[in-house]
């Protein structure tokens, strides 16, 4: 069906764009139902997700729908039997139908469904992704020293590179690498206890264990790992008291020569707040750098996702995506099944014109930007109050951040040096041609400032 394609379509975006537990929560048990009199009829499981559908992704879905050149004029979500049967049978069914799951790594995939607080167990505990195997990694220039040392920890976990922490940019294959390595550990030692955990949900655990005075369980589920993967490290700054027990878990496993790996989008020194004893420990074993893919690396990640979609893609329409994405793979995939499910659903050959056409449409930008919101978010970001960035301080903290600021402002809006100057509370405008010029010039080199921009454009157009 049409419409089916055109909702997988959809869940294939968020998929991208949100946590693996978010998606499986809200997203993985839903189905088109019909689209008649341009309303669209989304089948849910139950009444939870029906309220999170409606209260907070409605504005994304219909984002993406008209991205996918559908513009209903209304979204209802109803509540399905045979969903609600499929969520209910959900633990069940991830068990049997993975027959290589041994009593000892089913803790990595199983759901376990909270009980009245009389157990610490979390039904968005959800562990590894199979999907993510080294053997659909495409690995580049940027990427190919941390795909190494992934390898040979996954040959021999504990015995070198322990810690392993790879921090880079936003969308770049830091999760499926280190996914793939427990995916590769498992099924060469089918008795490993391989633990994946986003911190997100390590602070949510750490709070329901408080909460619910189970704080032996949760440290006796990390500790007793024999590979423990975190992910979006940077997550856990200002969390004290849940550094500390992360610092504890560490250093348990540490000591018995378990494997830890760690990823993050900004290396240990870079992660504000973080505990000088954690950076330290993060310093015992090996710290990597993942660059974006070259365009040659692009190219093969687009050939590759189009493969296990069942299609070849001309040489013009894959290069043409792979000059046009540059820094974030999620997006790149996203344009990739948006094109899919463009020519599916219309019967037609991919060509340099569609993708161009698609493209184009995507990368209109919201005309209501202004400097006061671009002054915000960097504010937001680098965690600097909007006083200070406008004030006449001259801290190196605060410095930085305000040539950042009238580097967006010149480079986004365009605006004039002078008005630049009056925006940041500036009276020469030469201190903003000066900082427009250090920025541009820092960009050149300096990895961590290309870092910066990159995520404060994502979020600005988000």
């Amino acid at each position: 069906m049409q419409d089916d394609h055109l909702w997988q379509a959809v869940l294939g975006e968020i998929e991208l764009s949100i946590s693996r537990g978010n998606y499986v929560t809200w997203f993985k048990n839903t189905r088109l139902l019909r689209f008649k009199d341009n309303v669209l009829t989304i089948g849910v499981p139950n009444v939870f997700v029906k309220q999170q559908l409606e209260r907070k992704y409605n504005d994304i879905i219909m984002e993406l729908l008209a991205k996918n050149r559908t513009t209903p004029d209304k979204i209802e979500y109803k509540i399905h039997t045979d969903l609600s049967k499929n969520s209910a049978n959900q633990e069940e069914e991830s068990i049997s139908l993975n027959p290589s799951s041994s009593p000892s790594s089913v803790a990595t995939h199983a759901q376990m469904p909270m009980s009245n607080g009389n157990s610490l167990s979390h039904s968005y505990r959800l562990g590894l992704n199979e999907r993510y195997t080294f053997d659909n990694f495409i690995v580049g220039g940027g990427n190919e020293l941390a795909y190494a040392a992934c390898q040979a920890i996954a040959a021999n976990p504990g015995t070198k590179y322990n810690p392993l922490f790879i921090y880079g940019g936003v969308g770049i294959g830091k999760t499926h690498l280190i996914q793939a390595v427990g995916n590769a550990i498992i099924a060469n030692k089918p008795g490993t206890r391989v633990v994946y955990v986003s911190t997100e949900q390590f602070v949510q655990e750490f709070i329901d264990a408080v909460r619910y005075k189970k704080n032996t369980d949760f440290a006796g589920y990390y500790r007793n790992a024999d590979v423990l993967i975190i992910d979006d490290m940077q997550f856990i700054a200002g969390k004290d008291k849940t550094q500390e027990e992360f610092f504890h878990t560490f250093n348990a496993l540490h000591q018995a020569n378990k494997q830890v790996i760690i990823s993050s989008d900004k290396p240990p020194k870079d992660i504000p707040t973080l505990e000088e004893r954690l950076r330290s420990r993060f310093a015992w074993g090996m710290s990597i750098d993942m660059q974006n893919p070259d365009f040659e690396t692009r190219c093969a990640i687009v050939q590759s996702k189009a493969e296990m979609k069942g299609m070849v893609l001309p040489p013009d329409v894959v290069e043409y995506l792979a000059n046009h994405i540059q820094t974030n793979i999620r997006e790149l995939e996203g344009a990739l099944n948006q094109l899919i499910a463009f020519c599916e659903m219309r019967g037609l050959e991919p060509d340099a014109n569609i993708v161009s056409s698609l493209l184009s449409a995507n990368k209109s930008r919201p005309k209501h930007l202004s400097a006061r919101q671009v002054i915000e978010r960097i504010s937001k970001h680098f965690q600097v109050p909007m006083d200070d960035l406008l004030g006449p301080k001259r801290d190196k903290d605060i410095v930085v951040p305000r040539q950042v600021a009238m580097y967006m402002l010149r480079s986004e809006l365009h605006l004039s040096f002078p008005k630049i100057a009056r925006e940041l509370g500036r009276k020469d405008h030469t201190t903003a041609i000066h900082s427009v010029e250090k920025i541009e010039q820092e960009l050149t080199f300096d990895a961590i400032m290309r870092q910066h921009i990159s995520e404060i454009k994502e979020r600005l157009y988000a």
